[in-house]
């Protein structure tokens, strides 16, 4: 009998399915939040650099900028997963980022001199840089138990980034960089709604017995680190893309509307990555390194291709590539934390572990790519980039091989139980 006609029929049928039923309008407004999160941050990554490019800033100032707001995320994330993890409040701790990050962009978009910029966005990244982070932790926690994958959350994501970069670049192709903002805070308010419709999160996260602790068990556990390091070295790259991919562009002659279709590009087959990823990669430590190692490489072929491009339409091409190396990797790499981080520190784990794309990388990449770029031009850039993909593809190519020699044995759901009671 199927399950839903058999607890009709029991005792408590009726209510519990009248409960599953009040249960799925949260998971609607979970896909929404998800969508237009992910379209406020695009409106930011992507053409935010123009905005400042208009104001006078060259390559290199607009990259340290970036840089800047990226090093706050080192300080912002532990801040914030600590306080998730002691709170037990997730959604609210998600709602208060939304309020700061909208309340200090208004000053990042007013700034009038280069002081008051890189101030606002010391307090912009404070907030905005672990919003992912958190944002997947309470996802994650939403469904757990449930059949509901992360996969398809995480899809509306990637159509909320698609679809808001190809409306944007023609309308701030028509009216102008300066109404990016209004575009911002539009979006981000309708996050705000989506959000406030979620109902209480009704279990608990695994509660980290003291504040420190989680963090520090997750950076001393060798083959964890491992994976935070080589992550690194494959973000470093990416971050110089995210962050002058549009320049890139403009320089070659392409428009504002070409940005849009080349981030739209990015990140609209994403949908179906991650669609593949949730049905047909097993959750097993050795198999998920596998396509790290995979993806890693093709990250190399991307930065290679992007290299020799001699026109704006050949670079939007290339975005293409985008769904399957950064989709494939921030699946992957988020499944592969939950198996690594004991349950009691998952929110901690997931914050070091967006250190990889938005902390330490961002730094990294922001300067050294405004370096190369503004002295020894793009393809230079990107030349760097083939390197250090290349490095990080053989890192995780070893970790994987270190598994399947039964190198690394994760501990077994008992065990970790086990752990647990005696923390």
């Amino acid at each position: 009998m199927p399950r839903c006609c058999y607890q009709a029929f029991s005792g408590k049928g009726v209510p519990n399915l009248r409960e599953n039923l009040d249960k799925q309008p949260s998971f609607t407004s979970l896909k929404w939040f998800n969508f237009f999160v992910y379209g406020t941050i695009v409106l930011f990554t992507s053409f935010f650099q123009l905005y400042l490019q208009d104001a006078g800033m060259n390559k290199l100032e607009i990259g340290s900028v970036m840089s800047i707001g990226a090093l706050v995320s080192i300080f912002a994330n532990p801040f914030w997963g600590i306080w998730t993890d002691r709170s037990q409040n997730i959604r609210r701790i998600v709602m208060l980022m939304l309020t700061g990050t909208l309340v200090i962009s208004q000053l990042v978009f007013q700034a009038n001199t280069y002081e008051m910029i890189y101030v606002s966005i010391i307090l912009f990244y404070f907030f905005q840089g672990p919003l992912f982070a958190q944002s997947n932790t309470m996802i994650l926690s939403y469904i757990n138990g449930t059949t509901h994958r992360f996969g398809s959350f995480r899809l509306w994501g990637s159509m909320g980034w698609a679809l808001t970069a190809v409306i944007a670049g023609p309308i701030l192709e028509w009216a102008g960089v300066s109404v990016l903002s209004y575009l911002f805070t539009a979006l981000l308010c309708a996050s705000m709604v989506a959000l406030l419709a979620l109902p209480k999160l009704d279990q608990s996260i695994g509660m980290a017995p003291l504040p420190f602790k989680g963090f520090s068990r997750n950076f001393y556990n060798p083959f964890f680190l491992c994976f935070i390091l080589f992550g690194i070295l494959v973000s470093i790259p990416n971050t110089m893309n995210n962050t002058f991919m549009s320049l890139y562009i403009t320089d070659l002659g392409g428009s504002k509307s070409m940005i849009g279709l080349a981030v739209f590009l990015s990140s609209i087959l994403e949908v179906g990555v991650f669609i593949l990823c949730g049905r047909f990669l097993k959750r097993k430590i050795s198999v998920l390194l596998g396509w790290l190692a995979f993806v890693s490489a093709l990250f190399a072929l991307r930065w290679w291709l992007m290299a020799d491009a001699t026109t704006a339409l050949q670079v939007a091409l290339i975005q293409i590539l985008h769904c399957i190396t950064f989709g494939g990797f921030f699946y992957v790499g988020t499944q592969l934390t939950m198996l690594l981080v004991p349950r009691a520190y998952r929110s901690s784990g997931q914050a070091l572990y967006t250190l990889t794309w938005s902390g330490i990388s961002g730094i990294l990449g922001g300067v050294l790519g405004g370096w190369l770029f503004q002295n020894l031009g793009a393809q230079s850039m990107y030349q760097s980039g083939v390197f250090l993909a290349l490095i990080g593809a053989l890192g995780f190519g070893s970790m994987w091989l270190f598994v399947i020699r039964g190198g690394y044995r994760p501990p077994s759901e008992a065990e970790e139980e086990h752990t647990e009671t005696e923390l």
